[in-house]
């Protein structure tokens, strides 16, 4: 048997939420196994955590269909789990993934924030480009349509409004397919907020290449999303974004940069958490 934490990462008020799947201290697992689990859990990602020989802690990412470099909201859960249950002795820590050593804070009132790779940023897309999969009309053409990274490729979509991007009705074998061809995770749909709010924008996360129609919250997305924004839209130090709306789980996602003579030194994306359910699994 398998014990399973069910966390939510990135709650808004206690609410809502990314749930992942929490797996400690089974190193014994083989990745059929780990894939066979969060198979069966049906989230969107898995984490598996054991030790690790160059950091605090290993992470490990599985989605029911395979396993990926790194999930933001998986590791931010394993954080607030660990802070919750006390098991966190010091403010800072170091994680090994597939996507390299990455940083770890824990505030004091529970945020996490969690260290992204600084960006990359490749090509551009037409918004012919998503032809046959959504409402041309409802794309914000005033901005680019590109694939930015902070260890995961994203396709950023920029749409005209808030409600437009709730009205998106995309045909992910279509978005599946596009996904493929451009070697992205997914989509990643955003609405600009008007300049008085606190939030930055709303987004809408496609990942249908990964089984994952949409997601509630992405830390990976909106990091992606923050650096892309500070290059072509404002530069500041931090951006907040909320997702979910769709799936009845609004979620709040905070980023933060490190910059200097506007270039971005370091991303850290910051979240809430808490404990939905415990599972035992047979494997």
């Amino acid at each position: 048997m398998v014990d399973v934490f069910v966390v939510s990462a990135f709650s808004k008020d206690s609410a809502g939420g990314n749930k992942a799947g929490l797996v400690f201290d089974r190193p014994d697992l083989t990745s059929a196994q780990k894939m066979a689990i969060a198979k069966e859990l049906g989230y969107a990602e898995t984490a598996f955590i054991t030790k690790s020989e160059l950091a605090d802690f290993r992470l490990e990412y599985f989605t029911p269909k395979e396993e990926v470099p790194l999930c933001g909201h998986a590791t931010i859960a394993t954080f607030a789990f660990m802070n919750l249950r006390n098991k966190l002795s010091k403010s800072e820590y170091t994680i090994e993934t597939k996507s390299g050593i990455l940083a770890m804070r824990v505030d004091h009132d529970g945020m996490v924030f969690m260290e992204q790779n600084v960006p990359t940023y490749s090509n551009t897309l037409t918004t012919e480009s998503f032809n046959e999969c959504l409402d041309l009309d409802s794309v914000n053409s005033k901005l680019p349509i590109q694939i930015v990274s902070t260890g995961l490729r994203d396709i950023l979509l920029p749409i005209k409004s808030r409600s437009a991007l709730q009205e998106l009705e995309p045909d992910f074998r279509v978005m599946t397919e596009l996904s493929k061809e451009q070697n992205v995770i997914g989509v990643h749909a955003f609405s600009l907020e008007e300049s008085e709010s606190k939030i930055t924008a709303i987004c809408r996360n496609f990942a249908p290449l990964y089984d994952i129609d949409e997601e509630a919250a992405t830390g990976t997305s909106n990091c992606a999303l923050t650096c892309y924004l500070f290059k072509y839209l404002e530069k500041k130090s931090q951006y907040i974004f909320e997702q979910g709306y769709n799936l009845d789980s609004p979620s709040r996602i905070v980023v933060n940069l490190t910059t200097h003579d506007d270039v971005i030194d370091a991303v850290f994306v910051g979240g809430y958490g808490y404990l939905v359910e415990t599972k035992s699994l047979s494997v």
